[in-house]
């Protein structure tokens, strides 16, 4: 007896353990303007970029995963990731144009139960303009390309980091005249 009661208690709450489970099934998603183009920015200022989304199927849509395709857009946290049926959601972020300059394009992914791949694709595409207060004129691009200066210390590194050294780039190098004539003598290529 003391058994018996004891599996029916474990079947009783076994039972209540296996509750109903509803199954999510995909919905439609309208995006207005989801590929924008704005006016041109200066560099180092931010955008404030906001899109609309529209849950316009019979299910929920349920955001998974909103992924960008640079680490100069932030997304709002704070948007819901639930979208009921027929209703919207607002989806906030900011784009820091400070690493770039000229035509930008940038895409969001959002990912959820979304028809028909699961994914909705965003895109925006802005030019960003170098600020003119600190712009470089051409004879301060040539003087930096002669002196090695930041372009030449970024794409040739610095001379003596090298482990060798071209002859007159050091201002009081001295050569032996002894040591230049003989090699001169000896060099097959003279």
């Amino acid at each position: 007896m003391r058994n018996l009661i004891f599996a029916i208690v474990m079947i009783a709450l076994l039972s209540g353990t296996t509750g109903c489970k509803r199954v999510i099934r995909n919905t439609t998603v309208f995006v207005e303007d989801s590929v924008r183009h704005y006016f041109p920015i200066r560099q180092g200022e931010e955008l404030s970029i906001l899109y609309n989304i529209e849950n316009t199927g019979d299910e929920p849509l349920i955001i998974q995963d909103i992924h960008t395709s640079c680490g100069c857009i932030v997304i709002d946290q704070d948007a819901s990731r639930l979208v009921p049926p027929n209703g919207n959601s607002y989806l906030h972020m900011k784009y820091n144009s400070r690493k770039n300059v000229g035509e930008v394009r940038h895409t969001i992914r959002i990912y959820g139960n979304i028809e028909p791949k699961g994914v909705k694709k965003l895109e925006f595409i802005v030019n960003v303009v170098p600020d003119p207060d600190y712009t470089r004129d051409y004879e301060e691009l040539y003087r930096e390309s002669t002196e090695g200066g930041v372009v030449g210390d970024i794409v040739d590194g610095k001379m003596r980091d090298k482990g060798y050294y071209i002859k007159g780039y050091y201002p009081n190098e001295v050569i032996s005249p002894s040591h230049t004539e003989r090699r001169e003598e000896n060099d097959p290529f003279n």
